[in-house]
């Protein structure tokens, strides 16, 4: 199969376009024919080596978590799909080795759900990280209706979903965002606040009596203005940020979930989340894909599509 892949931890050079042996298909697995995979900041984070400490690479590694495509062969117990179901998944396992960037994966049935009806399978690709981040992340910070939940990032791809995704659950979002992002902040239904200095006072001024939680995408030390915009038994919750546990939040890594990717799906579905794409690449120029990614600033998913 067609694939990309690096020998070795790197920058974007290190990325390879070849052929590969397509995956072995364990009991549990499914072979997902890929159509599209999104670029994460994770993606680029591992080929450079930043999570050597947690998971260990079997090289070469094939980057990539997050998937749509269709199942083309089964394992041996994996009843819940059949050949020809189409599917999304965050297909993150606990090695670097097997990614998404390839004309195939062997998935787990854990890491997948079907893909939302109507959507394209490049907007169906951005839907599973960034979606379960924002989902998990907004059930750790037991949001719900009439709360006031303040979005660190509200702009960014994980942070554009939890928008929506609290917006549906009842609550008021405050989200900050660079100005020219305003706009699209209100389209989504948040008050958009810029960020930097007197940050906590251009809150305070939309929420007098304190916000009922927030969720740190940003990281940079944003997590430290929040006791001054927090009303008391706020929750925190942060993605980048450990210093969030001293102040009796929870620092979160998205885990894996069918559930909840279920759950993205049928948002999706019914029209309540959208998947904004930024850019899409050929498989063969996944490495000008990491390069964007890496620059930041980008507004919607960066994905990759395979033919």
């Amino acid at each position: 199969m067609k694939a990309v892949s690096y020998r070795s931890y790197g920058g974007p050079e290190v990325l390879e376009y070849g052929d590969l042996p397509k995956p072995k298909v364990g009991p549990d697995s499914v072979l997902v024919e890929v159509r599209a995979a999104a670029v994460n900041p994770v993606d680029w984070k591992a080929r450079e080596g930043h999570l050597d400490g947690m998971l260990d690479p079997v090289f070469p590694v094939v980057p990539g978590w997050d998937v749509a495509g269709v199942v083309v062969d089964l394992g041996a117990d994996t009843p819940e799909f059949r050949e020809g179901d189409e599917v999304v998944g965050y297909v993150r396992e606990d090695f670097l080795s097997r990614g998404t960037f390839a004309e195939y994966v062997a998935a787990p049935v854990r890491t997948l759900a079907p893909k939302p009806a109507g959507m394209s399978f490049e907007q169906a690709a951005g839907l599973p990280l960034a979606g379960l981040t924002a989902y998990q992340a907004l059930r750790a910070a037991r949001v719900g209706e009439g709360d006031t939940v303040l979005v660190h990032a509200a702009a960014g791809g994980v942070g554009s979903m939890a928008v929506q995704i609290a917006r549906h659950l009842g609550a008021r979002v405050v989200g900050t965002a660079g100005e020219h992002n305003h706009d699209f902040l209100r389209s989504l239904g948040a008050e958009p606040v810029t960020y930097g200095e007197g940050l906590a006072g251009r809150v305070r001024a939309l929420a007098p009596g304190g916000v009922d939680a927030v969720l740190d995408f940003a990281g940079g030390g944003t997590i430290g203005t929040s006791p001054d915009v927090t009303a008391p038994g706020a929750r925190l919750v942060s993605i980048v940020d450990p210093a969030v546990a001293a102040l009796g939040g929870r620092l979160l890594w998205v885990r894996p979930d069918t559930a909840g990717l279920v759950a993205l799906s049928r948002m999706a579905e019914q029209g309540v989340l959208t998947v904004e794409v930024a850019e899409v690449f050929p498989l063969e120029k996944t490495a000008d894909a990491h390069r964007l990614s890496a620059r930041g600033h980008t507004r919607g998913k960066i994905v990759v599509r395979v033919p």
